[in-house]
């Protein structure tokens, strides 16, 4: 069922219904799940053994319909890594309700998946930061959660986590550290920033008055994605890691005469996503090394 708008909500059926289409219909068995933001879908090229399936012949899942998100669900594997990505997401712009866009991370975990990548394309609020950086997420500001568009709003169901979550501890430290790690190892470190990702419902691009305010408010990045994604992936109990493509710098002076738009983001994302495919490659590898030592 391909619905849209903020009336469809998703029983534990709907989500076991198109875990068992998926586990049926291919011998991947993901312990990587990596979300692939606008223009990033390449990430998924590392891969070998790839089997793809397009998100409108999955039961149940909701259908990209923004430029830059291929919508396709791609199987592979990664060094001896079993992985999933997911060639485009879903945001609250298109009229998808929350539980609908981050319908995949309840279906990854129950597939027994394990750890998420989620990577997207922000613009820059920092002034130090520059078109073309790499911000590991160290931490986000849910803006429409404060408004009460969270994904965990509703009854509680205990099958994939606790009422009353713990975010203070959303993006894992322990890849955070290796992910810096392998950057540094790769010649990125010039390019490497770490801060605080804010989400907004978009479309729009921000205004500068509300620019000026995520700055304030200790904000480093802006985008319109990820943090549903990342609400539902820690309420799940899974190990999360977050990496934002700066693609435009917000503009916080009235007196700038630049003007961002989704064609040049795209074009940014494209520079940059050989360098995040060998990142994310290298990743998915040691991570999963790193828990079957513990």
């Amino acid at each position: 069922m391909h619905t849209k708008g903020n009336s469809r909500c998703c029983s534990f059926e709907d989500y076991n219904l198109t875990a068992e289409w998926l586990l049926s219909h291919t011998s991947q068995r993901p312990k990587v799940a990596v979300i692939c933001g606008s223009g990033l879908g390449l990430l998924a090229d590392g891969a070998a053994n790839k089997q793809t399936f397009r998100y409108q012949d999955i039961p149940n899942f909701p259908i990209s319909t923004v430029a830059g998100h291929e919508g396709c669900l791609v199987f592979g594997t990664i060094e001896d890594t079993s992985c999933v990505f997911m060639q485009g997401h879903f945001h609250l712009y298109e009229g998808y309700s929350l539980c609908q866009v981050t319908f995949p991370v309840r279906i990854f975990k129950l597939m027994g998946v394990e750890t998420v990548l989620v990577t997207n394309a922000s613009g820059g609020i920092c002034p130090d930061y520059k078109v073309g950086d790499i911000m590991i997420i160290k931490d986000h500001i849910n803006l429409p959660g404060f408004a009460g568009q969270h994904p965990l709003c509703g009854p509680n169901d205990e099958r994939f986590g606790t009422r009353f979550p713990c975010m203070s501890d959303a993006y894992s430290k322990d890849l955070r550290r290796l992910a810096g790690q392998i950057c540094s190892e790769l010649g990125c470190s010039g390019f490497l920033r770490e801060g605080v990702y804010c989400m907004v419902s978009g479309p729009n691009f921000e205004t500068i008055a509300e620019a000026r305010m995520l700055q304030v408010l200790g904000c480093d990045s802006v985008g319109m994605s990820t943090v549903p994604e990342v609400t539902v992936a820690k309420h799940c109990g899974l190990r999360v890691l977050g990496l934002s493509l700066i693609t435009n710098m917000v503009s916080l002076d009235y007196s700038r005469e630049e003007k961002v738009n989704h064609d040049e983001v795209l074009q940014i994302s494209k520079m940059r996503a050989e360098v995040l495919q060998r990142v994310v490659t290298e990743l998915i590898s040691r991570c999963q090394q790193s828990i079957n030592t513990h």
